[in-house]
């Protein structure tokens, strides 16, 4: 189990205090939904979150199998939608991807990555995106 608190500060912005670590971040409404864009909004997180899980449970097998990862980077697109609901509707991750990993890694890294925990705590309606791009 982690704790995390959360505190509204007005303004449309909050303050979150990771339990485990002490780590803060801030998150503000974004500019189409009433708010200032000044930080990462709650669905920015979300997206984050996604790219972050996949890296990081990528990072895991690449460890346990001595592949070089490191340099690896995801890029996210988030796309809202507004109907039924104002939700997120898709996220587009593309993957840059070092050189010196063979094929057959690739392929398991690629299945990894399409099994981290936040891309499988999506809703189903929620479209996921992604590709990778393998240096030579």
């Amino acid at each position: 189990m982690v704790e995390i608190d959360i505190r509204y500060e007005g303004g449309l912005h909050t303050g979150a205090r990771h339990g485990p670590s002490a780590a803060t971040l801030e998150t503000d409404a974004p500019r189409d939904n009433e708010g200032r864009g000044e930080a990462f909004s709650p669905t920015d997180l979300l997206a984050t979150a996604l790219g972050s899980c996949m890296l990081t449970v990528m990072g895991i097998v690449a460890r346990r199998h001595e592949w070089p990862l490191e340099g690896a980077t995801a890029h996210v697109e988030k796309h809202m939608v507004a109907d039924p609901v104002r939700r997120v509707g898709r996220l587009v991750v593309r993957f840059e991807m070092p050189s010196g990993i063979s094929e057959e890694a690739r392929k398991v890294l690629e299945r990894t990555a399409h099994t981290c925990p936040v891309k499988e705590s999506l809703h189903p309606d929620t479209r996921v995106e992604t590709t990778f791009h393998w240096s030579s």
